[in-house]
Order: structure tokens, then C-alpha cells, then sequence
């Protein structure tokens, strides 16, 4: 196993580090977590691995290979990097650059990046006087993330652009509903729900169909369900102006959902006009669909459902008989934080 590192979205402090573990989990990567700093994912794990999370992954933004950790202050990383061998990562005549970038949370200008860039350089030459600095376009890159009062340093494997995801943001598609879910927390919920490849995922309140295209763009199958016609009819516009088919679009009531087993499950459920909840309380409503959830689900697999904090979705899964797994929280506005909650189903 490899010693990593995972550079991580700062959108928020807790969903990014557990999408990226739940990535490896759902691909079947053993990991052992070293430590969870801001920002930033240290852990073991096959190197094999970073080339599924950038595949997955709305939140993580950089894959690395770690050589080093060292408070941060030029005494101690000086003395960490005449330490470590760079011969095993950076060949002679290879061209390479050292970027370091700080975690805003920690301001603390003791330690000058640029400064620190030049320092570092100049110590990997030192062990490598054949390799040569090439800033526009080197051969390997190496980075180092000032965070937690310390400086992850290594070599850069891979890195995470976020653009495709603000391309799939609500307003850019076609139809447009105020309650849509942004591509990116719907990628997570997915993830979240550890869903997999050529494995069907449903949304029985699919709305513009956020949650059917992000799943589709990982390989999987997907169905929605809704129970306003102009929503289904918007998600089939939306599905087919990202040229995804869809194993199956239903207009039905999501507390009867019309399917026998599904792998996996990830769903907004609205909450607020009693037009938009089937007629019932958002309470009501939340625990039919996970009880609908719970008999569709097999054993072991997983729910991924959002929902206002103040209705503590927690309880409600487990006296279904849900185990829960973990919960997040995001906020979107003055008065509604999401709980984004994750429940498996234990055997009987």
C-alpha cells in the first residue's frame, strides 16, 4: 500500500473526505485512514486507487503521492526533505516544479510559499543534480499543502478539474426548476450511496434529473420517478440533452414505487407545499419513502436521502430498522440546512 494524499473542496468540512472513502469502498480499494485535516485526506491505500476517485469524485480535487510531513516552519521542512529520498520519484534528467499552496484558514505568513517553492527546489537538486527546474511544463510536479499547522508534501498523481460539474449546473440545462440539486452534491450522494458501475440507481423523486444524469456519467442505470408530469417531462428534456437514456422514467407516487429490488437508492424528497409532498407532512412523506426504500433495498446496499435538518431523519431510519451510517449537513439558505443522510440496510 501506498502513503496518499487527497487535496479536498472546501464547499464543505465534512462530505469531501467521506465521498472520497466511500469512492474506494464502493470500488473495492482497502485503505487505512491516516488523519483528516482540513482540506486535506492522508491515508494508505493501493495506488492503483487515485485513478478512480478523479472518475467519482465531486469534491476531491488533487490525488498525491506523500513523501513527507513536517510542522510548518522552514527548520523543520528543510530538515524533513534532506531526509527524504527523491531518487525514488524523480529520475535524472527528468524536469520538475515544486508548487505549494495554503489552506486559507491558516494565513499565518511565517512560512512564504514562493519562498518555500525556491527552498524546496533547491534541496531536491541537491539529491538529484541531473534533474532540471521547469516551470511551464515539467515532468513531475510536486505539491505541497500548507494545512493544520503542518505541510503534506508530495508527488502529484493526478488532478481533479470541476468544471464538467458547472457545466451540469441547474441553469445550464434546459429545464429549470428552483429546486434542483447541483450537480456536485448529487454526485456525492451518490457516492455516498455507494453505487456502482452497470448497477441500476433510482430517484423516486428524479425532479430535473440531477441525481439520474450524475449516476449515469459513473456507468450506472438509472430510473426516476415523480409524480408531476411537467417534471418528468422536464427530466426527459434534461436526460436527453446530456444523451443519457434512462432505464426508465415512471410518473407514479413515490411511497408505491412500482419495482420488485434496486441496488441502490438517492433522492431529495420536497418538503414545504403540501402540493409537492403528495398531500402529506415532509415527516409523513420521508417515512414512506424510506420504508418503501427499506423493502426494495437488498441487504447491504444503500439510501442516500436529503432532508431539513429540524426532521432529524435520523430517527426515522432506524425505527424503519435502517442502520445508520453517516449524516452531512449543508447549508442553502437563512432557513434550511439539508441533512444529508446515509442508511444500509442490516439483515433481519
Amino acid at each position: 500500500m501506498a502513503k496518499l494524499f487527497f487535496l479536498l473542496s472546501g464547499e464543505n468540512p465534512t462530505m469531501p473526505a467521506s465521498e472520497a472513502l466511500a469512492i474506494l469502498e464502493t470500488e473495492g480499494h482497502p485503505y487505512s485512514t491516516v488523519e483528516v485535516m482540513t482540506q486535506v485526506l492522508r491515508l494508505n491505500a493501493d495506488a492503483e486507487s487515485v485513478k478512480v476517485v478523479p472518475v467519482r469524485s465531486a469534491f476531491t480535487r488533487l490525488c498525491a503521492l506523500e513523501l513527507f510531513v513536517s510542522n510548518a516552519n522552514y527548520v523543520d521542512i528543510l530538515k524533513v526533505a534532506e531526509e527524504t529520498d527523491f531518487k525514488n520519484v524523480l529520475k535524472p534528467g527528468e524536469s520538475f516544479v515544486v508548487r505549494i499552496n495554503r489552506i486559507k484558514t491558516f494565513a499565518d505568513q511565517a512560512v512564504n510559499t514562493m519562498e518555500l517553492e525556491i527552498k524546496l527546489g533547491r534541496q531536491i537538486l541537491k539529491h538529484i543534480p541531473e534533474a532540471k527546474v521547469n516551470l511551464k511544463n515539467p515532468d513531475k510536479t510536486f505539491i505541497g499543502i500548507i494545512t493544520d499547522e503542518k505541510l503534506v508534501f508530495g508527488l502529484k498523481l493526478t488532478e481533479i478539474s470541476s468544471k464538467t460539474f458547472s457545466e451540469r449546473r441547474p441553469r445550464k440545462k434546459p429545464f429549470f426548476h428552483p429546486s434542483a440539486m447541483p450537480a456536485k452534491l448529487a454526485r456525492c450522494m451518490i457516492n455516498f450511496a455507494h453505487a456502482k458501475t452497470e448497477k441500476t440507481v433510482l430517484d423516486p423523486f428524479c425532479g430535473t434529473g440531477s441525481t439520474l444524469i450524475e449516476a449515469a456519467y459513473i456507468g450506472c442505470n438509472v430510473l426516476g420517478v415523480d409524480a408531476a408530469k411537467r417534471m418528468i417531462v422536464g427530466c426527459h428534456k434534461n436526460l436527453r440533452f446530456f444523451n443519457i437514456n434512462a432505464d426508465g422514467l415512471f410518473l407514479a407516487d413515490a411511497r408505491k414505487l412500482p419495482f420488485f429490488k434496486v441496488d441502490c437508492m438517492v433522492t431529495d424528497p420536497p418538503y414545504g407545499r403540501s402540493a409537492s409532498t403528495l398531500k402529506s407532512t415532509t415527516r409523513e412523506l420521508v417515512n414512506d419513502v424510506l420504508l418503501s426504500a427499506y423493502n426494495l433495498l437488498p441487504v447491504g446496499h444503500r439510501i442516500c436521502i436529503a432532508s431539513p435538518k429540524t426532521l432529524n431523519i435520523k430517527a426515522i431510519g432506524v425505527s424503519i430498522g435502517f442502520k445508520h451510517v453517516e449524516s452531512h449537513f449543508a447549508y442553502v439558505h437563512r432557513t434550511l440546512t439539508r441533512e444529508i443522510a446515509v442508511f444500509e440496510k442490516e439483515s433481519t
